[in-house]
């Protein structure tokens, strides 16, 4: 579940205490890794609550990530609708930057 790259904010956060992004990433890593519930879902769970914050560019690097791990389009649409669900017509169209190229 590595991510190839870190965000902006992490790697900002790298330069002023490396030591706690180590922790942060480790902590990161075993958390959002295959368990009890699969890692795909975990990421989905993470896009959903992305859309219910109104991050939408982290909708849709989440959903990449959740693409990478398995989870097919129609799993990320149904993740969409779960946070329309929660979220209402914000969230959903954040949660529609799943989608976008």
């Amino acid at each position: 579940m590595a991510q190839a790259t870190l965000p902006p904010w992490i790697q900002a956060l790298q330069q002023r205490d490396p030591e706690f992004v180590s922790s942060y990433m480790a902590q990161r890593e075993r958390i959002l890794r295959d368990g009890a519930i699969p890692a795909k879902y975990k990421i989905l769970m993470t896009m959903i609550v992305d859309a219910l914050l109104s991050h939408p560019d982290g909708v849709a690097n989440i959903a990449g990530r959740a693409r990478a791990a398995g989870a097919s389009d129609a799993e990320i649409q149904e993740a969409v609708e779960v946070a329309y669900l929660f979220g209402g017509t914000p969230a959903l169209v954040t949660a529609m930057n799943a989608f976008r190229a």
